[in-house]
């Protein structure tokens, strides 16, 4: 079908070049994706070079439709298809129909929130050590600091790293991977093909093979000891394929590296969105220390972080949705060859849904349980991010243990802009707050400033 004659049954959206709609989605992420919503409303269809039209949807029963429609209708592993240089073909996230499931099946125990709680001790330990060494009283940019933190909890509780030398050496070379993958070009697959001809391709190719070895050796060495632990790894090397085979090395090292890329970028950017807005919300921040000391639940800890992946979304769509077989959804029906988008950053911005969207709210969720399809940063459905219990555990250590110590302030007086990171949106700024050490929580003119629940 013609391009032309397909835009027809799609909804509407610009007419801009690709090229230009392109600039706009990277440059301006957060404004340029508002703006096409107050002109074009909950269904756009976009057009960006080299792929095929996406079609952005923020209608709750549409993103419904989305998550729940059967897998040889969408397959978003082949709509997460830019991401296979990185993560390797056999990655969970690429997979779509019978192996996605058969995989997911796998890879699911590794993920579970009891095997999680196995890894709060090695969490609590590295934040510690990380959170100790900020400085006091000076703008502090904590996105950078977050991302070293991340990543080292990756490399420990997930890869099973132990201080050393092979820590350093692959800390070191995934730094550099994920460094050159933040090109606007990686997200380009007709450009990644191009552009290996060029040294940023290149260069990272080279750099991967060599991590590459370095996890092959890891992998070999751990199949064959007999000491138990509790890491991601060793329990993806216990898992048994149906017919009660292993994982083979390629299976392992593509979920080492989605874990990765999954658990890294995406939790330090989440993080340093937070702690830039509690920089900015003295009471929310104030309300939180007084229940980190009490050590008497985590209610409002809780609360808060589901606000905060509300309201600064670090991946503004669930993965891309690429339609094989015609689907009616909304009113339309979307042909093959189109891609649907469920748009995180729209539905969590409805004023219809969410009132007053822009005023960061953790009252929103005390007592209310976040809606399946309205509040979406892990995605949903079949396809819902392993990692989401992995990632929620370690942002309320991390919250936790800042707040704890320290009082945050704000360097400016002006909100942080949206930048975009690869995928991910994170701080234009780099979250960068004023440490100060922490006053008591008890004076008696503190619980006036405590907001009241909603």
């Amino acid at each position: 079908m013609r391009r032309s004659e397909l835009r027809k049954l799609l909804p509407p959206g610009p007419r801009t070049p690709a090229p230009v709609q392109l600039l706009a989605t990277w440059t301006r992420p957060a404004a340029s994706i508002e703006l096409l919503r107050r002109k074009y409303g909950t269904r756009i269809t976009v057009q960006l070079p080299f792929q095929m039209p996406f079609v952005i949807l923020s209608d709750p029963a549409d993103i419904k439709a989305v998550f729940t429609a059967p897998p040889d209708v969408l397959h978003p592993g082949e709509g997460a298809r830019v991401l296979e240089p990185l993560i390797g073909r056999k990655s969970v996230i690429l997979l779509d129909e019978s192996p996605h499931l058969e995989q997911r099946k796998l890879l699911l125990p590794a993920f579970h929130g009891e095997k999680m709680q196995r890894l709060v001790g090695l969490m609590s330990e590295l934040t510690r050590g990380e959170v100790d060494s900020w400085p006091l009283e000076r703008p502090f940019a904590l996105h950078p600091a977050l991302q070293r933190l991340t990543l080292e909890i990756i490399l420990r509780a997930v890869f099973g790293l132990e201080q050393g030398a092979r820590l350093d050496n692959l800390r070191d070379l995934l730094t550099r991977v994920l460094a050159i993958s933040e090109s606007p070009l990686s997200v380009l697959p007709e450009t990644q093909r191009f552009t290996r001809l060029f040294g940023s391709m290149r260069r990272f190719e080279h750099v991967r093979e060599q991590a590459d070895t370095l996890i092959r050796d890891l992998i070999e060495e751990r199949r064959s000891e007999s000491e138990a632990r509790d890491d991601v790894l060793a329990m993806l090397l216990q898992a048994r394929h149906e017919d009660g085979s292993p994982m083979a090395y390629q299976e392992l090292r593509d979920e080492l590296m989605t874990a990765l890329v999954a658990g890294h970028e995406t939790t330090a950017s989440q993080l340093a969105w937070g702690f830039e807005q509690l920089a900015r919300q003295a009471p929310v921040a104030l309300r939180l220390a007084q229940e980190i000391d009490a050590g008497e639940g985590d209610e409002y800890l809780t609360a808060t972080i589901h606000e905060i992946l509300r309201r600064k979304p670090v991946l503004p769509n669930a993965e891309p949705r690429v339609v094989k077989r015609p689907v009616e959804i909304g009113g339309f029906t979307y042909p093959a060859g189109v891609a649907l988008l469920a748009s995180s950053f729209l539905v969590h911005h409805d004023p219809a849904i969410y009132p007053d969207p822009y005023a960061f709210r953790p009252e929103r969720f005390l007592g209310n349980a976040p809606g399946t399809y309205t509040w979406i940063p892990f995605g949903g459905g079949r396809r819902r991010c392993l990692g989401a219990s992995f990632a929620l555990q370690e942002m309320k250590i991390v919250i936790g243990q800042v707040l704890g110590r320290y009082e945050l302030a704000p360097s400016s007086d002006r909100p942080e802009r949206t930048a975009r990171r690869s995928i991910t949106y994170s701080p234009s700024r780099g979250a960068t707050v004023i440490l100060r050490e922490r006053r008591s929580t008890q004076s008696p003119v503190a619980p006036a400033r405590v907001p009241v629940p909603a």
